[in-house]
């Protein structure tokens, strides 16, 4: 096959991907960064990831699994590296205590919305715990989140069910409260 049309192949299967799966990066990217300026750049690098990788896919898994893959990984490396440069501390689930810790008044008196008090949670999560929550809140599959991590659906089954009862605990606590 010529390089043109290696090329032309290469577009064609981004841009389809791009348009299918264009919203699930950005909920991705919103769940791997809470700073605006900083999101818009990491969802430009999963674009730019993604066109690239569609040279070396050659149907190993389902194109959806590839996509979130990829955007996966890159979600990971950002976040890594602006946790060593801000020097952010992220907890796993063995160790998160109380979601999410903030001195914000606003925070403290109930006025943020839901999703964004599941974000900042999220946010105070290890890449492994994150990656598979932000996975299944894009209502993907044991086996689909599976495929993507390289853990056992059964293994994913048991994360998500400990994910969600760490998440929903604060909200439980205030009920008991009121």
């Amino acid at each position: 096959m010529t390089d043109a049309r290696a090329k032309s192949q290469q577009d064609a299967r981004y841009l389809a991907a791009a348009r299918l799966y264009g919203a699930m990066i950005e909920r991705l990217a919103r769940g791997y960064e809470a700073d605006g300026e900083l999101r818009r750049d990491l969802v430009q690098d999963i674009h730019a990831a993604l066109w690239r990788s569609f040279t070396i896919f050659e149907g190993q898994c389902s194109e959806k699994s590839w996509v979130h893959r990829i955007a996966h990984n890159v979600g990971v490396t950002h976040m890594m590296t602006g946790r060593r440069a801000r020097r952010t501390a992220l907890v796993g689930l063995e160790e998160i205590e109380q979601l999410p810790g903030s001195d914000d008044p606003e925070h403290a008196t109930g006025e943020r919305s839901l999703s964004d008090r599941l974000l900042a949670a999220i946010h105070r999560l290890k890449p492994a715990d994150r990656q598979v929550m932000l996975l299944y809140l894009e209502d993907l599959t044991a086996a689909e989140i599976g495929e993507v991590t390289g853990l056992s659906p059964s293994a994913v089954a048991v994360r998500v069910h400990r994910l969600k009862a760490l998440l929903a605990e604060p909200y439980r606590q205030k009920e008991k409260r009121a």
